[in-house]
């Protein structure tokens, strides 16, 4: 099922082109990463998808219903999200935990399966072993990953990720992965994520999008090429 189509996306700075006819699409069930040189618009490219951002002109459609029929969920993570101060009172895992209730309902009592979906967000990001820390004690990497684990727990149709591994090492990157992409491949899940890392993702990521220089151009426009495919969208 397709759950988001962008059609011809131009986006403009201070009247200075960014991007330009950008096409790409993302379905249920697949796990692309969105790559391309320092300063391509990555971000841009995501927020102006999101509606974050205006763009200058194209068509961004969003499905309203996911693969089950119920109203299509997206979670979005932009870079270094956590800014938690030394007061912050809740400890890892209740702020985890946070993330299951607005699925189940504030009021509802969370199931056995809700606390292993709990657990396995946090093992996912290594983050397990300091489930019982307060947030505010934590590193900036740490805080990050708690972050990213609550975005699981609330069990989203849509992954909308910028480098989210910034700052895990190399066994903690491969069981994210892993994550992805069992999320994608046996739960339907669709996951989107920007990365400089695209190498290490050859083995769990279907697609990969590449934003590339126009060369052809004065401006800073770019366009869309899928490198499995080797075609220009733009």
């Amino acid at each position: 099922m397709r759950y988001i189509t962008v059609e011809d996306l131009s986006f403009v700075y201070d009247q200075e082109p960014v991007l330009e006819h950008i096409h790409y699409y993302l379905d249920s069930g697949e796990f692309v990463t969105l790559t391309g040189e320092n300063g391509a618009a990555k971000t841009t490219l995501i927020k102006a998808t999101l509606g974050i951002l205006k763009p200058k002109r194209g068509k961004v459609t969003i499905a309203e219903t996911s693969i089950s029929g119920k109203k299509l969920r997206m979670a979005y993570l932009p870079q270094q999200i956590a800014s938690f101060n030394a007061g912050f009172p809740s400890t890892v895992y209740e702020f985890v935990k946070s993330g299951r209730y607005p699925r189940q309902g504030w009021f509802r009592r969370l199931t056995s399966h809700d606390e292993e979906h709990i657990r396995t967000s946090l093992e996912s990001v290594g983050m397990w072993e300091h489930k019982d820390k307060r947030l505010g004690s934590l590193s900036g990497g740490q805080k990050q990953r708690a972050v990213i684990a609550r975005m699981f727990a609330s069990d989203p149709d849509i992954f909308i990720l910028d480098e989210p591994t910034t700052g895990m090492d190399s066994g903690t990157k491969a069981a994210f992965y892993e994550l992805m992409h069992h999320s994608a491949k046996k739960h339907g899940k669709s996951i989107l994520m920007i990365t400089h890392d695209a190498d290490e993702l050859r083995d769990y990521a279907d697609r990969n999008i590449y934003l590339v220089r126009d060369q052809a151009s004065p401006w800073r426009c770019f366009n869309v090429h899928d490198k499995d495919e080797e075609v220009t969208h733009g």
